[in-house]
């Protein structure tokens, strides 16, 4: 694991000031993490396929594209980004 040292006249407003920036950023992403469950949901339940096997279905082009098929294929990705940056979040630890 990697260190990341910061310098500064006033250290633990610092930190104080980052946590909070962090806890604010976490939570907005798992706002969003909670919308794009909701709306692969609905897909998935108006189309009865999972999400995975949507995925496939549609990257080996057995799937013509419409709309939807792009938002649910939009959606599918920015579920695992926002899963990525919620895990990246979560590692952080402060160390003295």
């Amino acid at each position: 694991m990697n260190e990341l040292k910061l310098r500064s006249n006033h250290p633990e407003s610092i930190k104080e000031m980052i946590e909070i920036d962090l806890a604010k950023r976490l939570q907005s992403l798992e706002t969003g993490l909670e919308l794009t469950q909701t709306r692969l949901k609905h897909f998935e339940a108006q189309y009865q396929w999972s999400t995975e096997n949507f995925v496939n279905l549609f990257t080996n082009d057995q799937l013509q594209h419409s709309l939807e098929f792009d938002e649910w294929l939009g959606e599918s990705w920015m579920l695992e980004k926002l899963q990525q940056k919620i895990a990246i979040i979560k590692e952080i630890e402060f160390v003295d």
